[in-house]
């Protein structure tokens, strides 16, 4: 209630002293002084308090990262590059996803660094993928085979998926991007991923497995073994032949 009142009239000083004496761990109250601060005109001091939220959230995550969101604008605003590829890489290094990963990217772009950057970013998620960073469990698909064919540098990627825990899902999307320079490789693969299906009904999933059908086709084509294929889809057919929907679908695609 007091709060709601100090913000009614104004009186930001008192705001931030009545919120600075219970600050949340997760840094969200740090980032309530910083909005007040803002929209008070007083953007050095809120600044100031969103550098403060980081710092003392160090250690405590989740944390909340709309203080670095807010700090990057202003980092890029101000033209403080090192300032924002700092940021952007503590980001990573405290919460490895994707979106901070292509954050970092831009913000090095900007700044013309990303040669130099890229590496040390690639092994905070080989260390994060394989639970080696603060102790943390492997994840179930590791941002470090999505980053790299993010980067469409599909190759690297496949050669490090087997140092990971990579899941099936990832393996074919990484089968798909090297199918065309190693066919050979990228078979086995699909043919996984078709074994689980197997045993589904439904749209999606046959669906999936004409996808994946195809694909392996398109393998066998390249490898000169059409007829290898031929008498698996034969045999496919026989064991699926009572899901008449998936017949009609591989019959659409002239499986």
């Amino acid at each position: 209630m007091l709060e709601s009142v100090l913000k009614a009239d104004g009186r930001v000083d008192e705001l931030v002293t009545a919120l600075s004496t219970d600050l949340e761990p997760d840094g969200s109250t740090h980032l309530a002084i910083v909005l007040e601060l803002d929209r008070a005109g007083r953007r050095d001091e809120a600044m100031t308090w969103a550098e403060r939220g980081l710092s003392d959230t160090e250690t405590a995550p989740p944390r909340d990262r709309r203080l670095v969101e807010f700090l990057a604008h202003r980092y890029e605003e101000a033209g403080r590059l090192t300032d924002l590829v700092r940021l952007r890489r503590d980001d990573v290094r405290h919460h490895g996803t994707l979106g901070t990963y292509r954050s970092l990217r831009t913000a090095c772009r900007t700044a013309h660094c990303w040669s130099a950057e890229r590496p040390r970013a690639l092994a905070l998620l080989r260390a994060d993928a394989t639970g080696e960073h603060t102790g943390r469990r492997p994840h179930t698909g590791p941002v470090l085979i999505e980053a790299l064919l993010d980067d469409g540098d599909a190759e690297t990627a496949w050669e490090t998926a087997p140092s990971v825990p990579t899941t099936l899902a990832q393996w074919v999307r990484l089968a798909d991007a090297v199918r065309e320079q190693h066919p050979a490789d990228a078979l086995p693969v699909y043919l996984r991923a078709l074994t689980p299906l197997k045993q589904q009904t439904g749209h999606p999933a046959y669906e999936r497995m004409t996808e994946l059908l195809l694909s392996a086709r398109a393998c066998h084509r390249a490898l000169g073994t059409e007829a290898e294929f031929t008498r698996y889809l034969a045999d496919l057919r026989a064991d699926q032949k009572r899901k008449r929907n998936l017949m009609r679908r591989l019959d659409e695609h002239g499986l």
